[in-house]
């Protein structure tokens, strides 16, 4: 079926205003956040147990993103069904855990069970709710009040703002939940180890290559011999290390452009490198790796893997090499 050209503006203009609603109901939630928001995170963040998240319906789609928000940031989480807790999943819900319950009305009466449960056990109860006055939030421990903006539906009854402001909220927790606990990149890749992902957040020692690999000369070394070091282990490029095995310097392709000249091969190593070349810990991200090399004023293929002296190899002295095609292979560029 063909679409006019009215019909698309029509959808436009519609889309424009509830994408305007929504915005306008995000944003009065951030000016409406106050202490209890502040509550809710060191209840939360107290917690020896997991974060158990309820919500029917709509509310209940949410609720389960923001629990699978707060596993993958730190928090361990499980989203309950209301009314499957009133059928045998109370028992999924431990002494130690907490409860975060979601209704926009505060009055689904699917959650009756589950509220009343955490009263009787003591479990800390955070509502998330439109209504101050509602069931729900004279129950809880802490209330995050939605403020009192309309739906973008038109005729302001299906969950649109309100499971937008929903969403958000449990963001906003779980980021500061994240932050409150010092969670790092390393934290966040042992609960995504697969795709895109983990792979960028894979340590660049699991990907280096290592030991008789690792393209070495002198700086004493005539670079006729080093040429062939270089072409044999393949890297494009050479490492050059002192007497005490500390990495001095690199030679690229581009050193040997510029050094090109009749005496190129009677030279050393040494007068040709560039000197002070860049590193990487092997305990870096492969990310950050990729940064290092597709670095827009100076782009390089490899990089030689060098420990912090507190690991015992020796200050300076090179561990491994990783070069792009290696980052390339595992999917990380």
């Amino acid at each position: 079926m063909s679409v006019t050209l009215t019909e698309t503006e029509d959808a436009l203009v519609t889309a424009r205003a509830v994408l305007a609603s929504e915005v306008d109901g995000i944003e009065a939630l951030a000016a409406a956040l106050d202490g209890g928001f502040r509550r809710a995170v060191e209840t939360l963040s107290a917690v020896s147990g997991r974060v158990v998240v309820s919500g029917m319906g709509k509310s209940g789609h949410v609720g389960r993103k923001i629990a699978a928000t707060l596993a993958s940031t730190g928090t361990p989480a499980l989203f309950v069904h209301p009314a499957e807790a009133s059928h045998g999943d109370l028992g999924m819900i431990l002494p130690n855990d907490a409860v975060l319950a979601l209704s926009n009305s505060g009055e689904t009466p699917e959650l009756a069970d589950l509220v009343g449960h955490s009263r009787r056990f003591g479990l800390p109860l955070i509502a998330i709710t439109r209504e101050p006055g509602s069931a729900l939030a004279q129950q809880a421990d802490v209330v995050l009040l939605l403020p009192q903006v309309p739906e973008a539906c038109p005729m302001g009854l299906a969950p649109t703002t309100s499971t937008t402001m929903q969403l958000a909220l449990g963001d906003a927790l779980a980021v500061a939940l994240l932050t409150r606990r010092g969670f790092t990149a390393a934290d966040f890749r042992q609960f995504h180890p697969g795709g895109k992902l983990g792979v960028r957040l894979k340590r660049v020692r699991e990907l280096m290559h290592e030991g008789a690999a690792l393209p070495l000369v002198a700086p004493t070394t005539r670079m006729d011999a080093a040429l062939l070091v270089m072409t044999e282990k393949r890297f494009g490029c050479l490492g050059v290390v002192d007497g005490a095995g500390k990495l001095v310097g690199v030679i690229t392709d581009g050193d040997l452009r510029r050094a090109m000249g009749p005496d190129l091969l009677a030279r050393p190593a040494g007068e040709i490198m560039t000197a002070a070349p860049r590193s990487i810990a092997p305990d870096a991200l492969a990310a950050e790796a990729l940064h290092q090399m597709t670095d827009a004023d100076r782009p390089i293929t490899a990089l030689f893997v060098v420990p912090p002296s507190a690991e015992g190899a020796g200050e300076g002295v090179p561990i491994g090499i990783l070069h792009i095609h290696d980052l390339l292979r595992a999917g990380v560029a």
